[in-house]
């Protein structure tokens, strides 16, 4: 079966694939536990503002713990919504559901929490046809939101070598990149050429000397990182996110970011140390148990950043 075809008949019933195990779920309960105590100072409850909803798993823990917690729960992936939907129904009007991206989003009223797991799910990197990635073929897409902007393989095929380079080495911390880009630009064009993900992984191994290419870390993972980010603007996503966020709070709310590479950490780090409406909460980032990387392998690299907005 093709990748078209897979594409065809998976995306329909993606939603009920979409079962989210959320990362770091016993630190967020334990950092976001004052909570209690700023929500009892506000009689008409408080706001969570999840910016990355996916399956609503991090939101239905917190809903569950606070039972005055509201929740506005925001995410461009239909089929996350729709996941999201069917696990957060117990909790009726409390919540509400919004397709956008948090870049793109300004709240109504002020939030006691703002959360943000970034990077992408474990739903989205195990079906083939959103092609994040290169463990089963699929189409060049990347997409956050299928339904709305440039694919991977149009952008590779836009992009002039030099530029696709510089692209794999800064948002791939890549070193072969412009040899990988000269390969990827020589073996194209991709769009519509009917190769997809295991394809360019092929490609990206190649550039790679033989000894280096059956690490524990496949050669293509940097490269297919890089073209994700570019794809769904996934860093100036997150500075708007960081320039934006202090600002949904309310004075003594809590803001907590997830993320999973030195990217995206770097720039909460320095947020959180350089932005005058906010006071740092923990110095080092919270990571997870060896009991919780053991179960869930994808979150050894997630790392839990805690900030409170000053009064």
């Amino acid at each position: 079966m093709s990748w078209r075809d897979l594409r065809k008949e998976s995306m329909p019933n993606m939603a009920s694939c979409f079962e989210h195990l959320p990362v770091l779920a016993d630190a967020v309960l334990a950092s976001f536990s004052p909570l209690a105590e700023l929500l009892a100072q506000r009689p008409q409850g408080g706001l969570l503002l999840d910016c990355t909803l996916g399956g609503g798993g991090h939101a239905g823990l917190l809903l569950q713990a606070h039972p005055s917690l509201r929740l506005i729960g925001l995410d461009q992936d239909p089929t996350a919504r729709a996941a999201a939907a069917e696990r957060l129904a117990p909790f009726g009007e409390r919540v509400s559901i919004v397709p956008t991206n948090f870049a793109d989003f300004h709240p109504s009223e002020p939030a006691a929490l703002v959360l943000a797991d970034l990077g992408v799910s474990s739903p989205q990197l195990d079906v083939a046809a959103r092609g994040f990635s290169f463990r089963a073929d699929g189409p060049l897409d990347m997409r956050m939101n299928p339904q709305a902007g440039e694919t991977a393989a149009e952008l590779i095929d836009r992009l002039p070598e030099a530029e696709l380079a510089d692209l794999i080495y800064a948002y791939g911390e890549e070193r072969l990149s412009r040899r990988i880009a000269r390969r990827i630009k020589q073996e194209g064009p991709w769009r519509d050429s009917g190769r997809g993900t295991a394809e360019l992984a092929y490609a990206v191994a190649g550039c790679y000397p033989p000894k280096a290419r059956h690490g524990r870390i496949h050669p293509a993972t940097r490269s297919f990182q890089a073209l994700r980010i570019a794809v769904n603007d996934e860093l100036g996503a997150l500075d708007r996110l960081l320039l934006q966020a202090p600002d949904w709070l309310v004075p003594g709310g809590l803001f907590g970011v997830i993320s999973f590479h030195s990217l995206e950490d770097r720039r909460v780090k320095n947020a959180f140390l350089s932005d005058e409406r906010l006071e740092r909460i923990s110095r080092k980032p919270l990571v997870a148990s060896e009991q919780e990387q053991e179960a869930n392998p994808r979150s050894r690299s997630a790392k839990l950043r805690l900030a409170r907005r000053r009064p």
